[in-house]
């Protein structure tokens, strides 16, 4: 296999609604430095996934309102690559569109495809975990999914049931899956991290070109259909203006209904880089720094006192002074303040919309 082949697709178009005030419709939570670490979760996604393909083959599909932040944001990224979805679909149709566009270039690509959203403590384990699923892909006609080893009950998450009874004679780290499993209640939950074959499902997913499209072709055929009608126009000057026109006709569907529910040749490979899904405010929490109460501050002049279990999370005050809350989430952007209990914090979609 020639590393040549590899592509690299980073899904970028969500509106990150559950990270309101932070993260809004004009400026989503991949496109901040949620972190205060200097880089965007963009540009995280991005630099961990080096070494793993050529430049030339990396692309971001986002929303058409978001093209000018992706170019701004990573400059390295040929202008071409930056696929724009006229309207949210969900992660079917954005696949289709990138698996069919770099079919276009070559039809033998081996493709890898993860959200710009997330978050990798151990950078270096995640990227041998990535090449060695690669080199998987490119010898075969599987699909690949990543399984994060469960550290808590999460509610938050779709699971993965593996059967580890044996692996792939190919690859020694890589398992058929049994079963999808739906984000649980906390019993079920509980349930599931009591046996050892249940996994977070991180959505990062690797295949071929070819195996994708075929697997599109059986399970997908509208999807399929529009896209294979397309080849002909890929990378010429008509691409925009039919996408524009042939993407609202897709159905609004993820990958994991369209696909990966239904496909025969489905592995998973577990795993373990300190993965997180940065989706919520509690998740933020979990990883980033406490202080002896249980608070994490993101922010330059950030004073608690007598407040426990909190995050205060304001880049652009001058000074902020928090007194007398336990369990709460403190967050300013943009001219609007959130002041909302951690334990409440499902309701902020509704927050914000309203």
């Amino acid at each position: 296999m020639t590393q040549d082949r590899n592509h690299l697709v980073i899904m970028a178009g969500g509106v990150g609604s559950r990270f309101w005030p932070m993260s809004t419709e004009d400026n989503p939570k991949q496109f901040i430095d949620i972190l205060g670490v200097g880089r965007t979760l963009l540009q995280l996604t991005y630099d961990r996934f080096k070494e793993i393909c050529p430049l030339e083959n990396v692309w971001v599909v986002t929303n058409k309102k978001y093209a000018a932040l992706v170019r701004e944001q990573l400059p390295e990224v040929p202008a071409e690559n930056i696929l724009l979805e006229p309207c949210r679909r969900n992660t079917a149709p954005c696949i289709a569109y990138v698996t069919w566009r770099i079919k276009a270039i070559n039809p033998k690509a081996n493709v890898v495809i993860t959200p710009s959203d997330h978050f990798v403590t151990d950078v270096e384990e995640f990227r041998r975990v990535i090449k060695s699923c690669m080199k998987f892909t490119a010898e075969t006609d599987a699909i690949v999914t990543l399984g994060m080893s469960p550290t808590r009950p999460e509610t938050g998450y779709g699971y993965i049931q593996a059967d580890l009874s044996t692996s792939s004679p190919r690859n020694r780290e890589i398992y058929r899956i049994d079963s999808f499993r739906e984000k649980p209640d906390l019993e079920t939950a509980k349930e599931y991290i009591s046996h050892k074959n249940y996994f977070w499902n991180a959505g990062i997913f690797v295949w071929s070109v070819s195996t994708i499209v075929n697997a599109f072709r059986v399970y997908s055929p509208t999807i399929s259909k529009i896209f294979e009608s397309m080849l002909p126009i890929y990378g010429t000057p008509a691409e925009r203006d039919t996408i524009d026109q042939r993407y609202p006709e897709c159905e609004n569907i993820s990958v994991d209904y369209a696909i990966m529910e239904k496909a025969e040749e489905i592995f998973v490979c577990p795993a373990n880089f300190g993965w997180t899904d940065l989706g919520t405010w509690t998740s933020l929490m979990l990883l980033k720094h406490h202080d002896l109460y249980g608070n994490t501050t993101i922010g330059e002049n950030i004073q608690l006192y007598d407040s426990h279990n909190c995050v205060v999370h304001t880049l652009n005050e001058k000074k902020v002074v928090v007194q007398g809350l336990d369990g709460y989430i403190v967050a300013e952007n943009d001219n609007s303040l959130l002041v909302c209990k951690l334990s409440e914090e499902q309701r902020i979609r509704q927050f914000a919309e309203e």
